[in-house]
């Protein structure tokens, strides 16, 4: 099989798919296009699985730097706010695919996969890992997309070709990482809850004391492995977490710099300003000049 013959094609449909009106979606998929660069800058990315088909992407998570590319896949195994450079032009944009991972679903398949002594899937504790994207899911994510194109073979088929390519995500490197997502009572777990906690209740006076007996930890034992997940800090992921919902706010729904600063939690706007500009590198005003520009 040509690979890159493959990837090639996989982009095209994609790029038709983006602006069809007939693009039949599937629950958990999205398509995903840019055809600009964009700088090192912080981002917040859900848990997930991303496919490039063209272009890369740069991640930078503390002294971790990830890439990935119609060679390596992404997956995230908890919200995760960390620094992104994406590198795409209009001649050849960047274009792939973004699986939410539905616990349920990932449930099913491993009572399907039941007590098999080959599937021996690796501990995994971080929340971000890079892996091969094999042939397999490259077929399968090529029948997914011919799906789309009708709403009943979307509706019918759809589901079971986002399985399929769980299923191999989940024999490969990353399958520790994603059997971690659904077992109970591990570190990562405990971890993860946590995290939704900070998702949930953001606005909430969140201590590191407080999250650390919710989750049954000392705090010592909870810090050290909150970062071990997600490397940073609890407080520093808190924060970085409020400033991305408030700019979020600001940008999509036309909140006020002031108002979305007492939304997710600051008691002072100047604070926010300061803390915004240090995180983002702009103001909070220049981001929203920046934002409108960029459409």
């Amino acid at each position: 099989m040509d690979r890159n013959a493959l990837c090639a094609r996989l982009a095209q449909r994609v790029t038709a798919l983006q602006h069809s009106p007939l693009l039949a979606p599937v629950p958990g998929i999205r398509l995903l296009f840019a055809d600009r660069p964009s700088g090192r800058t912080p981002v917040m990315y859900s848990s997930g699985i991303i496919i490039l088909f063209q272009g890369q992407k740069t991640g930078y998570l503390g002294n971790h730097i990830f890439h990935y590319d119609a060679t390596k896949y992404l997956m995230l195994t908890v919200t995760m706010p960390f620094e992104c450079e994406t590198f795409a032009t209009k001649e050849e944009p960047l274009v792939g695919l973004l699986f939410d991972v539905d616990t349920a679903r990932l449930q099913d398949l491993l009572i399907d996969i039941g007590d098999d002594d080959s599937f021996q899937p690796v501990s995994q504790t971080r929340g971000v890992h890079t892996a091969l994207l094999t042939e397999e899911m490259l077929c399968a994510a090529e029948r997914l997309l011919a799906v789309m194109e009708n709403a009943r073979d979307a509706r019918v088929l759809g589901p079971q070709l986002v399985r399929e390519i769980l299923y191999y995500v989940l024999l490969g490197p990353c399958g520790g990482a994603l059997l971690a997502m659904v077992s109970r009572q591990t570190q990562f777990s405990q971890i993860a809850r946590a995290v939704r906690r900070i998702e949930h209740h953001y606005t909430d006076s969140l201590s590191v004391e407080k999250l650390a007996a919710e989750v049954n930890m000392s705090v010592s034992a909870f810090h050290h492995n909150f970062k071990a997940v997600t490397s940073t800090s609890p407080l520093q992921y808190l924060k970085n977490y409020r400033l991305h919902q408030a700019r979020a706010m600001m940008i999509q729904e036309g909140v006020k710099v002031s108002a979305a600063a007492m939304r997710v939690g600051y008691e002072s706007a100047s604070q926010f300003s300061r803390e915004f500009k240090r995180y983002f590198g702009v103001t909070p005003g220049e981001e929203l000049t920046r934002a409108r520009q960029a459409g």
